[in-house]
């Protein structure tokens, strides 16, 4: 069985470190989920696990080179290396939600910092920066489609956003020199009015690399249910090749 989390996660121990979100802390998953169904659990993190789903059977198909970016309530990245996630030293790669990028008017992380990527450029920070330059309370969704209808304020809020946005992507970038990224989450349902001027403003931060294609995600919210069943089934062809399938 898979099964996946956000947060720090140890993959081989199956311990679920760290959640700022949530609140656990090496959390033992995959031994309390073994002992509650009989079956020995294969524990991956959410967004990496999307992530190998969209480079294997999604948007990022066919490529060796994947950067998945998942932005909803906050941001978070997985890097897929010829179909294989990259599980970092400690179980935190990729982390581009806290990421640092310059800006004197986002509020406290999660984390505890200021100017971390998902504070000020997630779907949340959408909203809260709306609200804050005088709107009304709506979601970010709302916010891009009176930004595309031509309404000032929300034109105002949106360009910055995919300003931040464009900051840490180009950071992501010159560090993994991904082939493609693929551009996920409850942000990405913005399609054009969000990949059209991210990647103008990407290409304004070129130097002498080579910009990879961005594409939105394929797979929507099902990538990391798809993920965590690839996982699995990675562990079932990983035991069957040792010669035992025993708790699979």
């Amino acid at each position: 069985m898979g099964l996946v989390v956000p947060g720090v996660v140890d993959e081989v121990r199956r311990i679920a470190g760290y959640s700022a979100n949530i609140g656990w802390q090496d959390v033992p998953f995959g031994e309390l989920i073994d002992a509650r169904t009989g079956l020995t659990t294969a524990l991956g993190h959410d967004v990496r696990a999307g992530a190998v789903a969209e480079a294997r059977l999604g948007a990022g198909a066919g490529s060796d080179n994947v950067l998945f970016v998942a932005i909803g309530t906050g941001i978070a990245a997985g890097h897929v290396l010829s179909g294989v996630p990259y599980p970092g030293a400690h179980g935190a790669p990729s982390e581009l939600g806290h990421v640092q990028v310059v800006c004197t008017d986002g509020p406290r992380c999660g984390c505890g910092r200021y100017g971390c990527l998902e504070a000020v450029a997630s779907a949340a920070a959408v909203a809260r920066r709306y609200g804050e330059a005088g709107g009304d309370r709506v979601a970010a969704a709302e916010v891009v489609r009176r930004a595309v209808a031509g309404e000032e304020r929300a034109g105002r809020v949106w360009r910055r956003t995919v300003e931040l946005l464009a900051d840490g992507l180009i950071t992501a970038m010159r560090l993994l020199d991904p082939e493609v990224i693929v551009i996920g989450g409850g942000l990405a349902e913005a399609g054009a009015a969000l990949l059209d001027p991210l990647h103008a403003a990407m290409m304004e931060r070129l130097a002498f690399q080579t910009m990879p294609r961005l594409v939105a995600a394929a797979l929507g919210d099902q990538a990391g249910c798809i993920g965590a069943a690839l996982l699995a089934l990675d562990r079932f062809h990983a035991g069957f090749a040792a010669g035992s399938t025993t708790g699979h």
